[in-house]
């Protein structure tokens, strides 16, 4: 991959990253709640894909597919505050998938640009948005109260019917701010690093989110009721398909979310990760009876389309700025190439 991308100009490099992050991710979303139809065990889950994507990766290394970094105590220490930040995220995410429609999950991660704006620029380095992105960001908080308005979980429990999506708020805006701090600030060489520790350290929080949501006792349940009734299958052979198939998006969705981080600003990765959802939105009235009314659905669009107006702040001028990133809207690198900034933009991949 890194061969690959090396040959292509850094325009084509980014959107490369941005359209592989976003097709894993709006499938991720879409797999993940049709597995909890099936497998209604969200921290389980995760963990198994957790394990395929560290499986993955010995094997591949073991075969000398790809390069790995190796453990260090130096590098475990800054992802140890992502892990806990990513594994309740995740946890949340699923949760609010379980309790909730896709929807009501992306319009809360709409909301998430306007924080991790202003995380941006107060401890990454970045400019405060222009008048245009504020508008933007105005427009996506907007199309999310319409669409608190016209949700019917939300008429019927009140302010309860938000506490996981909102926690899920919270967590991902600082994991996406944080996100962005540790790949440039740790010198790891190859791009399986990040998605290494992250899902090393990830499983074991998970698996205490499991017992704690007692998903182990559940699934006990279920796999004796399946062996009394003399079920030709302990578990849904379809839950079981589709578990596979989340592993190898959820794979895939490790590699291409963090080498997106690398490309582009910590508020425009969380802007991509809502604006893929696009796609999960049209899928997701296709083939599930779950979604929202159509009021709601007109201000979901208003937050998409505010997502659309954005544009990604520029980093604040220093004498030696560290950072080589390209603007999305396509301007020119903030910082010709030096031999300094090839090597951080190598290891930040």
């Amino acid at each position: 991959m890194l061969g690959l991308t090396a040959a292509l100009s850094p325009r084509t490099t980014v959107a490369l990253a941005v359209l592989s992050y976003s097709f894993c991710s709006g499938s991720l979303v879409l797999v993940n709640k049709l597995i909890l139809h099936h497998l209604p065990y969200p921290s389980l889950v995760i963990t198994i894909q957790l394990w395929a994507t560290l499986l993955f990766i010995q094997v591949a290394d073991a075969f000398h597919f790809i390069d790995v970094d190796p453990v260090r105590w130096r590098c475990v220490k800054p992802y140890l505050a992502y892990t806990v930040a990513f594994s309740l995220g995740v946890y949340c995410n699923m949760k609010s998938l379980s309790l909730s429609n896709v929807e009501t999950v992306i319009v809360f991660r709409a909301l998430a640009p306007l924080f991790v704006s202003v995380l941006d620029a107060v401890f990454l380095g970045r400019e405060w948005p222009s008048a245009r992105s504020w508008w933007a960001l105005g427009m996506i908080a907007l199309g999310a109260y319409g669409y608190a308005l016209t949700d019917v979980q939300f008429q019927t429990q009140g302010a309860m019917a938000y506490w996981w999506p909102t926690l899920y708020l919270v967590v991902i805006s600082f994991e996406m701010a944080y996100g962005k701090k540790i790949i440039t600030g740790v010198d790891l060489r190859t791009r399986s690093g990040p998605v290494m520790y992250t899902n090393m350290l990830g499983w074991p929080p998970m698996l205490g989110f499991a017992y704690m949501g007692g998903e182990y006792g559940r699934l006990w349940d279920q796999l004796e009721k399946s062996h009394d009734e003399d079920a030709s299958s302990l578990l849904p052979p379809v839950g079981i398909v589709l578990l596979l198939l989340g592993c190898v998006v959820g794979t895939g969705i490790g590699y291409t979310g963090w080498w997106c981080r690398s490309k582009v600003s910590a508020a425009s990765y969380t802007l991509i990760g809502v604006m893929n959802k696009c796609l999960t939105v049209l899928v997701n009235l296709i083939i599930w009876d779950q979604h929202a009314p159509l009021e709601g659905l007109m201000s979901l669009c208003l937050c998409l389309f505010g997502g659309v107006l954005y544009k990604q702040a520029p980093m604040k001028k220093t004498k030696n700025p560290e950072d080589l990133e390209v603007d999305l809207e396509g301007s020119e690198p903030l910082v010709r190439g030096t031999k300094k900034n090839n090597n951080n933009s190598r290891h930040g991949q």
